[in-house]
């Protein structure tokens, strides 16, 4: 066996995604991981080093998990207006973390907290585990994390180099059905 070697950044996201993961299952929430690091996690290694770590959950989950984080050590960090119904972010041993909130719509779509306009997939919350570095947790399903980069794009978002990489990777995920 091999034993992995990661920068200081990519240490110190996974320590932190081990300490959310605790505090989750502490207070009896679940969140799923978008983006960089839940591509990570249905691949099964790390492809890249990652500038944040991003999350989603229950809106009904915010209060507590607020409290929990801020009594573990994070600190919280201002959001935009246009975003505060949306995600709370937080930084700790310089790991910025970001957690976006679901609900469901009037007519029962899963929706970003307080953004009815953007529908999600109804099986977006992958309900298996996936494992990274003896971490395990949810991901959104890759389709999901998929048209999220596309809806970026169409309301004017740069397409970035490593948005372009794993636009790849992910049509080879589900090209593949790896999850």
């Amino acid at each position: 066996m091999t034993h992995q070697t990661f920068d200081e950044q990519t240490e110190s996201q996974l320590k932190i995604l081990t300490e959310i993961s605790t505090i989750s299952k502490t207070i009896g929430i679940e969140f799923w991981l978008r983006g960089g690091w839940a591509i990570d996690f249905l691949l099964g290694k790390i492809t890249r080093k990652h500038d944040d770590i991003d999350l989603i959950t229950w809106i009904q989950n915010r209060e507590m998990l607020e409290c929990e984080l801020l009594k573990a050590g994070y600190e919280k960090i201002p959001v935009k207006e246009e975003f505060r119904d949306r995600q709370s972010d937080f930084c700790k041993d310089s790991v910025e973390i970001t957690f976006g909130y679901i609900s469901r719509s009037d007519d029962g779509n899963l929706i970003m907290n307080g953004l009815p306009e953007w529908i999600w997939r109804p099986d977006s919350l992958l309900p298996q585990t996936f494992i990274l570095n003896g971490i395990s947790t949810h991901v959104l399903n890759p389709t999901q994390l998929l048209e999220e980069k596309e809806v970026y794009e169409q309301i004017g978002r740069t397409l970035r180099q490593k948005d372009a990489e794993s636009k790849k990777i992910l049509h080879q995920i589900i090209d593949e059905t790896l999850y």
